[in-house]
């Protein structure tokens, strides 16, 4: 393994957030650390922030060939760009939802098709995939943003297995609720007076929103991030989050659906 000091990391979404933080903690730590950001302002960090969009094929392609030809190779992809959405499926424009899709889903696997060749070369890399406790499970009035996630965890789960053969290591860390802008930067459908679903998803949405301003310090992420950059053979899934919020998915597994749909809607409040 190389020494932290020479080690390469690339992550996006780094301007905000969990990905502002780990790329700190990272470069503190030794670590050259290049971020991303669709309009970065101009301010004094321990990390390099490049302008790029996870939806711009060319500007992926333009960040990465930067770093490329200043440093050589990448060792480490954090693939942490990423964006929220709520509403009533009913009430959810078709073109929002594949607008998440393309920022969660389809922008981590172009950064990752237009890295991936330099790792192969280098014969070594590590890609880590952030995705979301709510991709476990589908999450009344957040079932797009569960499923943008979800389908990352097996696009990991498959790339993974395709890579090994590489020496490209692939792994998802999943969080929970953190102390983050997110809920700022979600997507959310409006409340249309004559909606079936106006009272409840009022509702709900006050609740995601107190779950996120009660959640953990985005520094746990990091530390987690920090720690699987330096195991030899990352697993495959990593979960970083309230003891409940972790113990769903455990839930999930072992309780009858309909046991399972019950406790989500009562702790939703539906």
């Amino acid at each position: 393994m190389l020494s932290a000091r020479k080690q390469v990391v690339f992550i996006t979404g780094a301007s905000s957030g969990i990905g502002k933080v780990t790329a700190q903690y990272l470069a503190e730590r030794g670590f050259k650390v290049y971020g991303t950001g669709r309009n970065p302002k101009r301010a004094k960090r321990s990390y390099s922030l490049l302008p790029m969009d996870v939806c711009d094929s060319e500007s992926i392609k333009k960040a990465i060939e930067g770093i490329l030809a200043e440093e050589g190779r990448i060792d480490v992809l954090i693939n942490n760009a990423g964006m929220g959405i709520t509403g009533p499926l009913e009430d959810t424009p078709t073109e929002e939802m594949k607008r998440v899709f393309d920022t969660n889903f389809f922008g981590p696997i172009e950064v990752m098709k237009a890295v991936l060749p330099s790792m192969r070369k280098q014969k070594r890399g590590l890609i880590i995939n952030i995705t979301s406790i709510a991709g476990y499970m589908g999450l009344p009035f957040r079932g797009i943003y569960s499923a943008t996630k979800g389908a990352l965890e097996l696009i990991t789960e498959s790339s993974r297995m395709e890579l090994k053969g590489f020496g490209i290591e692939v792994t998802n860390i999943a969080p929970g609720d953190f102390s983050t802008n997110i809920a700022a930067g979600r997507y959310h459908a409006p409340l249309f007076e004559n909606s079936p679903y106006k009272e409840v998803y009022q509702k709900s949405l006050e609740l995601m929103d107190s779950h996120v301003d009660q959640g953990g310090d985005p520094i746990k992420m990091a530390k987690k991030i920090h720690q699987v950059i330096q195991m030899p053979a990352p697993a495959v899934h990593y979960k970083v989050g309230a003891f409940m919020q972790k113990f769903s998915i455990v839930l999930k597994r072992v309780l009858p659906s309909k046991i399972y749909e019950k406790l989500l809607m009562n702790h939703y409040k539906l």
